[in-house]
């Protein structure tokens, strides 16, 4: 059963990997400058920040499901540097429809460094996969 007002968190120490810096050296192209600093990545922010509603929604998922995020609204507050842990928390506004809706928050050390709303929808595993196949033979 899950509670309006139910929270998780999760916790994670940033890497290189995880930041602005390290995701463009990952996606390099020449073209491109991407001058980007070893801070924490909002999108690597946001992923830790969806895991955590995520975790939330296993208690309420049958066999053969699972949750995935439809909705992300978000705003990066601060910098986090490689090495600092941080906390995503996520908090349960109740169910919308075919939504589930949460607040979310991340924290390091210094403070609050992200906010914002989520939604996740549950679905069947195996529809997700087959409509997901079906993306790769309409090109």
């Amino acid at each position: 059963m899950l509670s309006i007002g139910q929270t998780e968190h999760v916790t994670y120490t940033v890497t290189k990997e995880d930041t602005a810096h390290g995701l463009s050296f990952a996606w390099k192209d020449e073209r491109y400058r991407d001058a980007y600093l070893d801070v924490f990545a909002t999108i690597r922010m946001i992923a830790l920040m969806e895991l955590a509603c995520g975790r939330l929604l296993e208690s309420v998922q049958q066999p053969g499901e699972l949750s995935v995020g439809v909705e992300v609204n978000v705003t990066h507050l601060a910098p986090t540097p490689v090495g600092a842990t941080v906390t995503a928390t996520a908090t349960y506004l109740g169910f919308d429809g075919k939504l589930h809706r949460f607040r979310v928050e991340a924290f390091d050390p210094a403070g609050k460094i992200g906010a914002g709303d989520h939604a996740r929808a549950i679905v069947q595993v195996e529809r997700l996969l087959a409509g997901a196949q079906k993306r790769l033979m309409t090109r």
